[in-house]
């Protein structure tokens, strides 16, 4: 799908498509480290129901081109800025011949990217689901300053939250966070490169992350707050030991798990889907969002949104296995308040992070079901 007011061209994968575009169309966005692929056990039965499904690769993955696949150093993040991130679908969508979207659907870091599309462009994103990832509201600036003695200092928060690295490296053993892990200028290499081989790296972390984990850190629980020693029950794909690579990390955790029965819900040959094109891209083009989100100054883009809610009906669905729910405290019990028509939470049995491929009937049953009460009024009515 060629945009050249962007200069991009967009990998997706599309079903339920008619030239009348007499559909409503749902847009899936993915997570990391995700593709488009990762909605392939979706989209028929959402085309079924009497929609129009797209799923792109987002900027920085898959066989989505047009964006700059250089060196860590040679980055210009201004390509990833959150504003930069509701462009491009903006874009994606007019190229699709469609002027609104009824329900725009984003998955982790997708998450991210569909509660901003719904935030910023409530007009043209009409509806808006995440998973795995929790919608915390918009960012905000010091307020009330103008006539303080004291001067506000400027912010070291991003997208990410508050960075909190010094106080992780103190623990003991010490920590640090995967996000401003994934910032850094190595993490690349140590992604590209894993000591036990792209398939088996990525089988292993997908693995840890879902349902079919059966290590002593596999049952997720709310934390009490954004602290070192709260951050430090979460395991170490979220909070990994200082001194391991991700790879290692994963490594450590599969130690205790039959790497033969690993992910069952992720075949061999779908594997060899995700494997085969890291291997070909690479990760540092989708690593960028992290150092754009975890950089409180290239989040200052964001703050044209400061105070405002999300408008759109919205829903939150998720794995009742994911740590992803709680890595970010008290996201969950903020829905309600950050989000002005909320119609609810609602778990996905059987799964952790990747409920979209861990347990898709039961996906697709709650996303149509959020669709029927949308369409029904419901999110006016002020039920959830």
């Amino acid at each position: 799908m060629e945009c050249p007011v962007i200069g991009m061209t967009f990998h997706i994968l599309e079903s339920g498509h008619t030239a009348k575009r007499d559909k409503p169309l749902i847009l899936l966005l993915h997570g990391y480290p995700e593709l488009a692929y990762s909605w392939r056990k979706v989209m028929p039965t959402l085309a079924d129901a009497g929609y129009y499904v797209v799923a792109p690769d987002q900027r920085g993955y898959g066989r989505t081109t047009g964006w700059a696949n250089v060196p860590y150093d040679q980055v210009d993040l201004r390509d990833y800025s959150t504003t930069n991130m509701v462009r491009d679908m903006v874009v994606l969508v007019h190229a699709l011949g469609y002027q609104k979207v009824g329900c725009v659907v984003g998955h982790d870091f997708g998450a991210v990217a569909a509660s901003m599309c719904a935030l910023m462009r409530p007009d043209l994103f009409t509806s808006c689901i995440t998973m795995s990832h929790p919608f915390k509201g918009a960012p905000s600036v010091p307020f009330n300053t103008a006539h303080s003695d004291s001067t506000p200092s400027s912010s070291t928060t991003g997208i990410s939250g508050r960075n909190i690295q010094s106080d992780l490296a103190a623990l003991t053993p010490p920590r640090k966070h995967y996000q401003w892990y994934n910032s850094t200028p190595s993490a690349a290499a140590d992604w590209d490169h894993p000591e036990q081989g792209m398939a088996a790296f990525l089988r292993g972390y997908f693995h840890t992350k879902s349902a079919s984990y059966t290590g002593p850190d596999a049952t997720p629980h709310a934390l009490s707050g954004w602290s070192a020693a709260a951050l430090a029950a979460l395991p170490h794909y979220y909070i990994m030991p200082l001194d391991a690579s991700m790879p290692q990390a994963i490594a450590g955790m599969m130690a205790t798990q039959d790497a033969g029965r690993a992910a069952p819900w992720l075949g061999e040959a779908e594997l060899a889907v995700y494997a085969g094109e890291w291997a070909r891209t690479g990760f540092q083009g989708a690593l960028n969002w992290y150092r754009a989100s975890t950089d409180a100054a290239r989040a200052r883009d964001a703050l044209l949104f400061a105070g405002r809610s999300l408008a759109v009906p919205s829903a939150f669905v998720s794995g009742a296995r994911d740590w992803g729910n709680f890595q970010q405290p008290g996201a969950v019990e903020r829905l309600p308040l950050v989000c002005e028509r909320f119609l609810g939470v609602r778990w996905i049995d059987n799964a952790g992070h990747w409920p979209q491929q861990e347990n898709p009937a039961q996906v697709c049953e709650e996303v149509l079901a959020f669709l029927r009460r949308v369409e029904s009024g419901e999110a006016d009515r002020g039920k959830i």
